[in-house]
């Protein structure tokens, strides 16, 4: 078992690179699968949020995952290598254990990874490429986070991404409920953010999605009408707010698309909160005069609100996590220690059918049964002690005490009595 964890996040690589290595939610699963066919891990699941990609693999080459990454994003490996981070082993189970937690978050604290995580875990199984070891990981990874939400405060006080982006929006509009909100999207970060700013009554809510029975399904929770994205150049110019979030790999609204509707509303401010990896507005759009564009990355200021409380939490939450570093690293070695049991298991078995078979023909013969009996049970000792005595002749040197100190552990051996 060799566990690795590698990836970027927030804190390695700026938007403009994590947007080139995140996977598609449709095609995660045909990529795992293709991961570990192309025998680049025995077993894997990725994790693909706005703020990280991080692959979890049971490899004996990790080297070989981080050339399957670079090649199936079309990517130089040397143009990730000044981003990516490889972690072995204690490391790995660490990092995920930290992750789960919300204390690598960009929020600290956030719950909202830890049902990524789920989600990244479903995916893998689905796909076939979950194991003994991954299957362990999150099971354990999913406990510790579970301890650490429950008895430390490490999510006292949040400030999440859906509250920041009200509270940016308010600095723009004095009011909220004079302005017309779009929703670009509809999944679990569109739907969070549409309870925040339905708390502020705006004056109308819009949800455009690809499929319109998704864009229908979030808009009746809010009162708000849905359209689809191809609704979008004509709707666009009606609204002052847009969030958007979807999975789409290409840039959902351009600049030109944005001159017309900033024409059409006469250059009335537009507020724009682009929360999807890849982006889903044109960085060109930062340049017109009149658009306040703020990336998932630029949020991160506006969510330090009450991080000092969260803070004091970490080192709680720290003892924890090195706790279930400590069991989980116990089951590996264990289990790292199952084929050596089986083969001496197999070794004695061996040797007792072989003396077993003798003693059967002794008695065939008409020898009695205790002379036969003796004869077995000599026979077993014998090659049971003939390679720990043969070695313990032959051992020399620096290691002989030590060799010696195993012996007398290994068979619980007290001479000195």
């Amino acid at each position: 078992m060799q566990l690795y964890a590698f990836g970027i996040n927030h804190q390695t690589a700026p938007l403009s690179v994590r947007e080139q290595v995140a996977f598609n939610v449709d095609g995660m699963e045909n990529a795992l699968r293709d991961l570990v066919e192309n025998g680049a891990a025995k077993e894997a699941a990725i994790l693909s949020t706005c703020n990280r990609m991080e692959m979890y693999c049971n490899a004996t080459k990790p080297d070989h995952a981080i050339d399957w990454l670079a090649q199936y994003h079309h990517l130089p490996r040397k143009d990730l290598e000044p981003y990516l981070y490889s972690l072995p082993r204690e490391q790995a189970v660490k990092h995920s254990f930290r992750v789960a937690s919300g204390l690598d978050s960009m929020v600290l604290g956030e719950p909202q990874i830890l049902g990524q995580m789920k989600q990244a875990v479903r995916q893998a199984e689905q796909a076939g490429t979950m194991g003994i070891l991954l299957h362990k990981l999150f099971q354990s990874t999913f406990s510790v986070a579970k301890q650490v939400r429950t008895e430390t405060e490490i999510g006292a006080n949040l400030v999440s991404m859906a509250a920041a982006a009200v509270r940016l929006a308010e600095r723009i509009f004095p009011s909220i409920s004079e302005q017309n909100v779009l929703f670009i999207g509809a999944g679990e970060m569109i739907e969070l953010n549409a309870v925040y700013f339905a708390a502020r009554n705006p004056k109308r809510i819009t949800v455009a999605n690809r499929t319109l029975e998704r864009a229908q399904t979030l808009a009746r929770q809010f009162n708000g009408h849905a359209i689809t994205l191809s609704d979008l150049p004509e709707q666009l110019a009606q609204n002052d707010i847009i969030v958007t979030c979807t999975a789409s790999q290409l840039p959902i609204l351009g600049k030109g698309m944005l001159e017309r509707a900033l024409k059409a509303r006469r250059h009335k401010p537009l507020f724009i909160v682009d929360l999807a990896v890849p982006r889903d507005v044109e960085a060109e759009v930062s340049e017109l005069s009149d658009v306040f564009l703020y990336t998932v990355d630029d949020i991160a200021e506006v969510v330090k609100d009450g991080l000092e409380a969260r803070q004091g939490a970490v080192k709680e939450a720290e003892v924890i996590i090195a706790s279930g570093v400590s069991d989980f690293i116990h089951w590996m070695e264990s289990r790292e220690v199952v084929p050596i049991i089986r083969a001496l298991r197999e070794q004695v078995e061996e040797v007792r059918n072989a003396e077993l078979e003798k003693a059967m023909r002794a008695l065939a013969k008409g020898e009695s049964a205790e002379k036969v009996l003796e004869m077995m049970g000599r026979g077993m000792v014998n090659k049971f002690l003939h390679s720990p005595t043969k070695a313990l002749n032959q051992v020399h040197g620096d290691s002989r005490d030590n060799f010696i100190e195993v012996v007398h552990s290994l068979f619980q051996l007290h001479p000195e009595e």
